[in-house]
């Protein structure tokens, strides 16, 4: 038998313990030290992730204020454009030793979402927008291939990678609750979440959508997983690089 995947429960922290944790996780892995993991998470505040190539974006983001507090910005690990993390639930898996095509790679460690959202009742398909996107700083604003999307056109998950020495770094967001005022004000855009994705957030919450999504993820990809949270060590060596210092003891 393979050995156990980690999984790790909803964490709730800040835009740069997230970005941090995922790159810790991953090089973790690369180093043999951690095994393949899926983690989910949310956000501590409303944050925009830029993708690790992205220079342009409005100037007006690095001042934007959301009920009297500053928007964090942050960079992430992986490519693609800006994310506004606000009401949405965040996957990230790590893993290694799988054959194939990035691209085919990529839909492979999609299934698990398509499979677990449809037992959720809700529908999802890849995009087939075309190369314009490029040309939007918004990674909700149109909906590519490599999108997840529910049958009126609705973006529901966006994803990217990023890969180290034969590891893959996978991470998501699910646009579960968006404030359509913040989604506006951040990227001149309306929003309105579809009907059956209210109703599968009230009948079900967030802890079952996470359930079901891990649930799926172990047959889809043929593992068992070990629950294991992140420890505080681990928090603070994923954000300063480095483990804490331990205070002497007095005699």
């Amino acid at each position: 038998m393979p050995d156990p995947w980690r999984l790790l429960p909803v964490y709730e922290g800040t835009g740069a313990e997230h970005m941090a944790i995922d790159s810790w996780l991953l090089d973790q892995h690369v180093k043999g030290l951690q095994p393949s993991c899926l983690r989910f998470y949310t956000w501590r505040s409303p944050t925009i992730s830029l993708g690790y190539h992205q220079r342009q974006f409005p100037d007006f983001w690095n001042t934007l204020q959301w009920q009297g507090q500053p928007l964090d910005l942050v960079r992430r690990p992986t490519g693609g454009r800006a994310v506004l993390h606000q009401g949405d639930l965040t996957y990230a898996l790590i893993t290694s030793g799988l054959s194939g095509s990035r691209r085919e790679i990529y839909r492979q460690l999609c299934q698990f979402l398509i499979e677990g959202w449809q037992r959720l009742g809700v529908e999802l398909t890849f995009g087939a927008a075309g190369r314009g996107y490029i040309h939007k700083p918004n990674c909700f604003g149109t909906a590519t291939a490599a999108d997840l999307v529910m049958h009126d056109g609705y973006k529901l998950i966006g994803s990217a990678q990023v890969y180290r020495d034969g590891c893959v770094l996978q991470h998501g967001s699910m646009r579960l609750r968006p404030d359509s005022e913040l989604f506006e004000r951040v990227f001149d855009e309306k929003i309105v979440p579809p009907n059956i994705l209210k109703s599968v957030l009230t009948a079900e919450g967030m802890n079952e959508i996470v359930t079901v999504l891990a649930q799926a993820a172990q047959e889809i990809l043929g593992v068992a997983f070990a629950v294991q949270p992140l420890t505080a060590i681990e928090i603070h060596c994923a954000s300063t690089g480095h483990p804490p210092k331990l205070e002497r003891l007095s005699d």
